[in-house]
């Protein structure tokens, strides 16, 4: 069983400026949650109760959000408001969330890296980046459906997903031979592509199921494009001497760390809490 999963939550979210200069990315809301909450709800419905959260300067309100806030509650108690808090009390109640920091800004391989403190060094794991916000109406969340495959397959997943050929170079982009609908073994990794050199445009996002031999992959990667350590370029490496899966998932993904992306998950959510009243 995975019970523990990995929140890489120390960037900076320039994309976002001003609104990030003193509030984290991850804690933008689409409506009335933070972009950090559904994340952690996924890994619920997953059956994970451990979140390990790797935060950095500036991110304290993501550790204040899963906290007890006596005077807040003590104000709205017994008021037409006090229903408000439920759902964030509840993953208060069934979840563990431990913290470390990522001084330095080297990349989704180092932050992982960071994380071993708090994942511990002999069990998979899950990845799953907030500002990649995944839904699927029609069933399981994307983190449990790969907990599903890890289940037949024992080996590292990424969540993959096809996007247009000209919006490559925005992604780790995969190639590898179909081994079931939806599944393929990876034979390829790039980061960040030019368009015209991708292996495909099968792009890998937010979500992964990792092994533990992760962590000593990553000790020996060098640093690749921008000068980051790369969890793609590890990833590559494993893929090279074992197995690993890239797995299309069903469901839907919103690019939460782009303006677009973050007004149209907002509409979505929004069009759909209308629906249902």
């Amino acid at each position: 069983m995975i019970t523990k999963c990995l929140f890489p939550a120390a960037g900076y979210g320039t994309r976002f400026l001003p609104a990030t200069k003193a509030m984290p990315k991850e804690m933008l809301p689409i409506l009335t949650k933070p972009l950090i909450q559904y994340g952690v709800e996924e890994a619920v419905e997953a059956d994970m109760n451990v979140m390990a959260i790797i935060t950095g300067r500036g991110k304290r309100a993501i550790e204040d959000h899963f906290d007890i806030s006596y005077e807040l509650e003590n104000q709205i108690k017994g008021s037409s408001k006090e229903y408000l808090l439920d759902e964030i009390r509840d993953l208060i109640n069934r979840c563990t969330f431990t913290y470390t920091r990522q001084i330095e800004m080297k990349g989704l391989g180092d932050a992982i890296l960071k994380g071993k403190a708090l994942v511990g060094e002999s069990d998979p794991f899950g990845v799953i980046l907030a500002d990649d916000l995944c839904i699927n109406p029609d069933g399981n969340g994307i983190m449990h459906q790969m907990i599903d495959l890890y289940e037949k397959y024992k080996c590292c997943i990424v969540a993959i997903m096809e996007v247009p050929q000209d919006q490559v170079h925005k992604y780790g982009v995969i190639s590898g031979r179909t081994i079931e609908d939806g599944v393929y073994l990876v034979d390829d990794m790039v980061e960040k592509p030019d368009n015209d050199k991708a292996p495909s445009n099968l792009a890998i996002i937010g979500r992964y199921i990792l092994t533990p031999d992760i962590f000593e992959v990553i000790k020996k990667t060098k640093p690749g494009k921008n000068g980051e350590v790369q969890i793609t370029d590890a990833l590559l490496s494993q893929a090279k001497k074992g197995m690993v899966l890239g797995y299309k998932f069903k469901g839907r993904r919103f690019d939460c760390g782009s303006v677009e992306g973050f007004v149209e998950a907002t509409n979505y959510f929004y069009d759909m809490t209308h629906k249902k009243e």
